[in-house]
């Protein structure tokens, strides 16, 4: 596999230079849902947003699905004061033809980093750790460390070759995507290169940063990554169905996720891959109601310091328009969040401060579509629908 497409298939990004043959998509009836809010969240009325709103949104989410070969969609949209949408069309199933389920589970892909990134400025509010710290002085033997800084890594400009970008990782996960990795081997595949730029100097989206930001609050909390999340943002959060795997595990119901990145190239079931190799970057399982939730917390700071918050939110250019990227944390015209991408599973997870609205998406299959992810093209067309001065962009990341 090619080092475009290698990249491709890790980074949760937009932009890359593949066009797939779309997969069949079985028809399935859609499954509404009023905007029930059991986390105690923004009001939104039930009913939808009316009936041509809904009418639009219903055709521009058909039309996407069937143009990038989607096999199933949730779409969950809340807008306090007018309504909210609640999606879930298409099949989770490619063979059986079972209908996707708006209450499924899904891997969450780089949306994984908002959750590290918390942990990480949690401990910050807690005076273990300061962003200008250097990576050094908490993982030994990175490359330029001493002058590598815990912001560079949150903000993607720490330089560092990003590990899924390495021909031999590639061929490694691809060649038995079952198997177990741990944090030191994936960085090891990143530190055979040489790094690409110096810190700070520009944006680029590398998993190797995330890894090691896992490792650092690891070491400062004294305690497992998976366990400090769930501690210390889960349950504040009052995420009961979103969890850190440490193993392929997957919670029911959930859908089978079609990915095409394969040595053969031919699109496979990889529902049952280990996300192992991901971890910090994007291992983690959620749903449709904790997304919304989290999209609200990431977006407004509610666990963190007032200052900390502002740290976060000061983004700066990827250099394609419309988007920004802070402290694993992206805004796209108005919207912020994150996407996630891995093999079978894509999602969007964003909030738009001016509206206090919340969008997710969720979808079963990574596979490209005119080259661009299809969760993109799915947000694009949502907000081009609801929000049409804040129309989401996307998190685009060089390949």
């Amino acid at each position: 596999m090619s080092r475009t497409s290698t990249r491709r298939l890790f980074a949760a990004a937009l932009l890359v230079a593949s066009v797939l043959a779309p997969m069949a998509v079985a028809p399935a009836p859609a499954v509404h849902a009023a905007g029930v809010d059991r986390h105690g969240q923004e009001d939104c009325p039930p009913g939808g947003l009316g009936h041509e709103v809904n009418a639009r949104l219903d055709k521009a989410i058909a039309d996407v699905r069937e143009e990038a070969g989607i096999p199933g969609v949730v779409v969950g949209l809340w807008m306090p004061g007018k309504g909210s949408y609640v999606r879930a069309t298409g099949v989770a199933d490619t063979t059986t033809g079972e209908p996707m389920a708006a209450d499924s589970f899904v891997r969450i892909g780089s949306e994984t980093k908002t959750f590290t990134v918390t942990a990480l400025l949690e401990l910050v509010d807690d005076g273990l750790v300061e962003l200008d710290d250097p990576i050094s002085a908490y993982v030994p033997g990175v490359r330029n460390g001493d002058r590598i800084t815990l912001r560079h890594l949150a903000e993607m400009r720490s330089g560092l070759f990003p590990y899924t970008s390495d021909p031999d990782f590639d061929h490694d996960l691809l060649s038995d995507p079952h198997r177990s990795f741990t944090p030191q081997e994936l960085l090891a595949y990143g530190m055979k290169h040489k790094n690409t730029f110096k810190p700070g100097a520009t944006f680029e989206y590398s998993n190797t940063n995330l890894i090691l930001l896992g490792l650092v609050v690891e070491k400062v909390s004294g305690r497992k990554l998976e366990r400090f999340i769930e501690r210390r943002v889960l349950r504040p959060s009052h995420l009961r169905n979103t969890l850190f795997p440490t193993g392929s595990e997957f919670p029911e119901p959930h859908p089978r996720g079609y990915t095409d990145q394969t040595l053969s190239g031919e699109t496979e079931d990889a529902t049952d891959w280990n996300p192992s190799w991901a971890w910090a970057a994007g291992g983690m399982i959620s749903d449709l109601h904790d997304l919304r939730r989290w999209a609200r917390i990431v977006a407004t700071g509610e666990l963190l310091s007032p200052e900390t918050q502002a740290q976060r939110l000061k983004t700066l250019p990827t250099g394609f328009p419309g988007t920004t990227y802070g402290l694993g944390i992206l805004e796209t015209n108005g919207w912020i969040g994150h996407n996630g991408s891995l093999p079978g599973y894509e999602t969007v997870t964003v909030y738009l401060p001016s509206k206090k609205a919340t969008l997710v998406v969720m979808i079963n299959t990574d596979s490209l579509s005119g080259g661009q992810e299809p969760s993109t093209l799915l947000a694009r067309a949502i907000t081009e629908v609801v929000t049409p001065k804040n129309v989401y962009a996307g998190a685009v990341v060089p390949r």
